[in-house]
């Protein structure tokens, strides 16, 4: 090509004997698709002016945040390609469907912009908290990746409050929903109710067994069989210290 004056590795070259990662594949145009499939299928490639192959040996891992199946559909993407990447399928839920990862998230992304920009911002307000969780996020965890380090760098207190966040997640509608993919095991959706159930009761067990309609005991169990508790539901004995009384 105009200017070239001394030979590069490409990235799949570069890849060779490991892991090539490519990102938003969906995005990718048809001839480019075409591309990636022959060296998917043929295990070669030749850099750009050169007739000489060289073969590759890669494992390839590939992500999107488009619908393949309807893309392929709509002619968007080439279906050989698609059935050539899809071999193990790993499905990641929206943000806003796994929203009791938020604050784990929150703290995460706070100590990685507090030392990025020399700041020693504590954490964030119930307040705070309780929008940043209510929001959909419907860039995932890019936009919230973002949303914190504009926080980080625009906070001038030591928490980061109601009044700091930008107005579209201040103003999220904090209603008692959760949402699941069409399609999701029945298992997967249980978990899901039970989960935000617990925390719209406040992390009160007692409340929240109530609103589900099933007893202490049996809640107890799921949330041992989910991780949440680091007990078995037989070690409990007396009720939480944050639970209402029974009766």
């Amino acid at each position: 090509f105009t200017g070239a004056v001394r030979g590069r590795n490409g990235r799949i070259e570069l890849a060779d004997g490991g892991t090539l990662f490519l990102d938003e594949i969906g995005d990718l145009s048809l001839p480019t698709q075409l591309k990636l499939l022959r060296v998917i299928q043929e295990r070669e490639i030749e850099r750009v002016g050169s007739a000489t192959t060289i073969p590759v040996d890669l494992r390839l891992v590939v992500a999107t945040n488009k619908n393949l199946e309807e893309d392929v559909a709509a002619g968007r993407f080439r279906e050989e390609l698609y059935y050539r990447v899809r071999v193990v399928t790993i499905w990641v839920p929206a943000l806003r469907d796994r929203r009791e990862d938020i604050p784990a998230l929150l703290n995460h992304f706070l100590a990685q912009f507090n030392t990025a920009h020399r700041k020693e911002i504590r954490g964030f307000t119930a307040a705070a908290l309780r929008q940043l969780v209510a929001y959909r996020w419907p860039g995932n965890v890019r936009e919230l990746h973002n949303a914190v380090e504009s926080l980080v760098v625009l906070t001038r207190s030591p928490e980061i409050g109601v009044d700091d966040l930008p107005a579209a997640i201040r103003d999220a509608d904090e209603e008692p929903t959760f949402a699941v993919r069409i399609g999701s095991p029945l298992a997967e959706v249980e978990r899901q109710a039970i989960l935000a159930t617990l925390r719209h009761a406040g992390d009160n067990k007692a409340r929240a067994a109530r609103v589900l309609g099933i007893s202490k005991k049996t809640l107890y169990r799921k949330l041992y069989e989910y991780g949440v508790l680091q007990q078995a539901p037989e070690e409990h004995g007396a009720d939480d210290p944050g639970d209402e009384p029974e009766g």
